[in-house]
């Protein structure tokens, strides 16, 4: 008996036939950070960052730095209110997975952005402590007390380099040793935060070389790492850098421990495929593995970009041979 076409074959328009799975959406991170116009850190940086990672940033500016690539001159902090009606206009439309907290201009706006975070005790926030040195001590201050009485009971994961951490964590510490991580971990948790990211601690120097160490830790003690050896080229934005990485991976759902580990392996790379736009220091080159390796040519010829991530394409040779004249001081 011959089957009828008619009835027999697969109807088109059949609604119950499964349709294929659509991409999951990109992991939705909203940075609050000052406008920074050298692209090496603030917004431009977390953007760059971000969206290297595979997530979408949504932008909240909080003031606008007078800089270049050597340093910071002034800066413009925004009205709180402005601040507050940037981040809640977008998170009614927006669901969220990560926060990243960077400079927030003035202590009235880390209030301002401490009763914002209080709404999304679920989202994971990685807060990262920039070189404020450059701040008037009448503005310094009250920041710092604002920052540390409202922010850091928020924060999941405190970033910054062991001299920023050290002076916010511990202003009263007066011994000849270093803070050791767990040390700022502790006052850290004391504040509420749970756990601490201390980049550039000097480790002792073996022969001709010497190293720094990334250390995360807990009130607990060291959790992971890992260690870079230090070179003299001067970097800008690489903490951004890898404060904007690790709220990124968070956000798209990796366990902690795993996510510094990639947060930083991504930063290295991207100070070795670091450039110079301007006279002063090395920017981190965040799509690194964009980047054709020389003499790779597409198709037709040309050099082309090799679509991915950080994992599906080798560092340009170029770019690889400048790892012996940098530093990677974080």
């Amino acid at each position: 008996m011959k089957k009828d076409p008619r009835t027999d074959a697969p109807d088109a328009f059949d609604d119950s036939r499964e349709e294929p799975a659509e991409p999951a959406p990109p992991a939705c991170v909203l940075t609050f950070n000052a406008n920074d116009p050298s692209g090496a850190a603030g917004l431009a940086g977390d953007v760059a960052t971000i969206t290297a990672m595979g997530g979408h940033p949504l932008t909240v500016v909080t003031a606008v730095l007078m800089r270049d690539t050597a340093e910071i001159f002034d800066q413009l902090p925004l009205d709180e209110e402005a601040v507050v009606e940037q981040a809640r206009t977008i998170l009614e439309d927006v669901t969220i997975s990560g926060w990243k907290v960077g400079f927030l201009g003035s202590a009235d706006t880390v209030a301002a952005v401490a009763e914002v975070l209080s709404d999304y005790p679920d989202v994971p926030l990685v807060a990262y402590v920039p070189d404020l040195s450059w701040l008037d001590e009448d503005q310094l201050q009250p920041y710092q007390d604002a920052y540390r009485e409202l922010i850091l009971p928020a924060t999941e994961v405190l970033v910054g380099n062991l001299k920023t951490l050290t002076d916010l964590l511990l202003p009263d510490w007066d011994s000849e040793r270093p803070a050791s991580a767990r040390e700022l971990a502790v006052a850290a948790g004391d504040r509420g935060t749970r756990y601490v990211l201390v980049t550039g601690i000097a480790l002792p120097a073996r022969g001709a070389t010497a190293y720094v160490d990334n250390v995360l830790a807990s009130p607990q003690g060291a959790l992971t790492g890992e260690k870079f050896e230090r070179f003299d080229t001067a970097f800008v934005g690489s903490g951004e850098t890898l404060s904007a990485a690790l709220a990124s991976l968070l956000a798209a759902g990796s366990e902690l421990q795993a996510a510094v580990g990639e947060a930083l392996a991504f930063l290295d790379q991207s100070l070795d495929a670091g450039f110079r736009p301007g006279m002063g220091s090395v920017v981190p080159d965040r799509f690194f593995w964009a980047l054709p390796a020389a003499g790779e040519a597409d198709e037709t010829g040309e050099a082309g970009v090799t679509p991915g991530g950080p994992d599906e394409t080798e560092e340009p040779a170029e770019r690889a041979q400048e790892q012996e004249t940098k530093r990677r001081v974080h």
